[in-house]
């Protein structure tokens, strides 16, 4: 064993003992000539079993390591050998292993993990690049190095092996039981690039939930079921990393590169699937309340030849006006609006054309009489009249389109079209009044847009009524179920206080104002909804950002 201060080859002084294991023990050295630290890892012979057979795997990592050159790979600068001891010098990094994160912080955040990964997958690919490929086989945290710079490196390439294309199987089992892949241990034919994204992906869940896959259950599952405020996009990512079947991964690094570099689409994607049941205060899914809907549909006193060119016509239909004719044809019946409707957002977006031909429907539709005459249609008096229930369903579905889809109208404008339809859904929908009462608040801040400071009476009891529907619309978000009903409307409250807060200082006190948006971020932060956590803090820190003009605010009227 290596004596601290002792000289070895003349030139590596031993300062002290930074790491060990099983069969070697790591030094840091100073080349006091070159003034640069070093670190040696030092394996004896009298300590280990079979040192022949050690000392070849050794010889084998070192010129494996020698001919590399990546920012996250430690280079060999030396091999120091006697009949005792084998020495390898090689680049010292300064940092601690993810594995001490683990140990004394738990779970990593998220973002940090990720970069860690797209760091690793850049390194491993490089490996699997060589010729012959080279593959690691033994990611884990413990051999991960973590530097001061926040960049990574990976360490110990005992088990580290070349690809050799002909072989059927690998000649050694090795691995670390837990983040090693099936293959690792036979019966599944040789290890290669896709064994390295198994163990990437192991470490990847190990750091992300701070549950250790080498103890019990000794299992992967969703790491949403452990942390619902994880990603979906990374559950996804490492649930395909840690698949059994090698063929069900990520077949290279390139392909897990895009994937990380890309997660948040997938959570995007997500979301966009969410949108389609987003104010389904009362319903499960626009599907299902389709489909329930279907036996209420119905039309009374129609003739069974109507019904069939209604359905034909509906069978068929592509555009507008297919869905227009369909709708002249029997407008008591509710599908065909419904089904435009659904048509139009299909792309998750409403355009301006689309949205256009929505509000057609509330104008009424031309029709030609007998005698060549134009009449307007007001289909939605009739459907209305004859399907009360499926009115009040297309009213509400239709109003979903323009809140939450419309990419033209923003803020109120998206409201006050949206509030429209809500209006007529009340009854079914209760959600629908808070929408409607949130495009009322709007339109009151409005109709002061721009004026002075200085209020008239008229204006001093318009915001005193405003404030009122604030809070009222506070309470209506605290009973809600839907998360992305509380958030859109706490979003709302937020953006008028922030942009009116003058105004309100005048009806109100700034520690009356902060207090609801504070308690506003404090039940946000409860919320455990993955796909919208970046939504959640950028609302908390607007809301921040409030309170802080509200204090200024304050002062600049105290200071008057």
């Amino acid at each position: 064993m290596l004596q601290i201060g002792s000289l070895v080859d003349g030139k590596y002084k031993i300062l002290n003992e930074i790491g060990r294991g099983g069969m070697s023990v790591v030094y840091l050295a100073m080349n006091e000539k070159a003034n640069k630290q070093w670190a040696i890892k030092e394996v004896r012979k009298d300590g280990v079993q079979n040192f022949e057979v050690v000392k070849q795997g050794l010889i084998v990592e070192t010129d494996m390591l020698k001919k590399l050159r990546h920012p996250s790979l430690p280079r060999i600068i030396d091999v120091i050998e006697d009949e005792d001891t084998f020495l390898i010098v090689m680049d010292y990094i300064e940092g601690n292993p993810l594995s001490r994160a683990l140990e004394e912080f738990g779970a990593q955040p998220q973002d940090l993990v990720i970069e860690w990964a797209k760091q690793l997958c850049d390194v491993l690919g490089y490996l699997h690049s060589q010729n012959p490929p080279i593959i690691y086989r033994d990611m884990k945290p413990a051999n991960v190095m973590l530097e001061p710079d926040g960049n990574v490196t990976l360490i110990d390439f005992g088990t580290a092996r070349e690809f050799k294309e002909k072989n059927l199987a690998d000649t050694t089992c090795l691995g670390t039981v837990g983040y090693a892949a099936p293959e690792q241990f036979g019966g599944m034919g040789q290890t290669d690039a896709r064994t390295d994204i198994y163990c990437l992906g192991a470490t990847l869940y190990h750091l992300v939930t701070g549950k250790n896959p080498c103890e019990p259950p000794y299992e992967i599952r969703p790491i949403r079921d452990i942390n619902p405020m994880l990603s979906a996009g990374l559950e996804k990512i490492i649930k395909k990393c840690t698949q059994r079947n090698p063929q069900d991964r990520y077949q290279s690094c390139a392909e897990l590169m895009y994937a990380l570099e890309h997660y948040n689409e997938i959570d995007e994607k997500y979301r966009k699937k969410q949108k389609r049941k987003l104010a389904a205060f009362l319903t499960s899914s626009i599907l299902t309340v389709v489909c329930a809907g279907t036996s209420l549909w119905g039309y009374l006193g129609a003739n069974h030849k109507k019904s069939e060119n209604y359905d034909q016509i509906l069978k068929s239909a592509e555009s507008y006006e297919d869905y227009y004719k369909a709708i002249l044809t029997d407008p008591g019946r509710a599908d065909a609006y419904l089904q435009m409707n659904s048509m139009m957002i299909n792309d998750f977006v409403l355009s301006k054309e689309e949205a256009e031909q929505l509000l057609k429907l509330q104008i009424g539709f031309e029709e030609k009489d007998k005698q060549g005459f134009s009449e307007q249609k007001d289909v939605l008096k009739e459907l209305k009249t004859a399907n009360p229930e499926g009115y009040e369903e297309v009213c509400y579905e239709i109003g979903n389109s323009f809140l939450f889809y419309y990419d033209i109208n923003v803020d109120s404008d998206r409201y006050a079209s949206a509030s429209k339809w809500f209006k007529e859904s009340t009854k079914s929908y209760p959600i629908s009044q808070v929408y409607c009462d949130i495009s009322n608040c709007l339109e009151m801040i409005d109709q002061y847009s721009g004026a002075k400071v200085k209020q008239t009476d008229k204006m001093y009891e318009s915001y005193q009524l405003l404030w009122t529907e604030i809070q009222k619309l506070k309470e209506n978000a605290d009973v809600f179920d839907d998360v992305d009903a509380k958030l859109q409307v706490w979003t709302e409250i937020n953006k008028m206080i922030n942009g009116q807060v003058v105004p309100f200082l005048e009806i109100t006190s700034a520690n009356d104002l902060t207090s609801l948006l504070n308690e506003i971020s404090k039940e946000a932060g409860t919320v455990s909804k993955s796909v919208i956590a970046d939504d959640i803090k950028e609302l908390q820190d607007s809301i921040e950002a409030t309170v802080n003009k509200i204090n200024s605010a304050q002062k600049g009227v105290e200071n008057k």
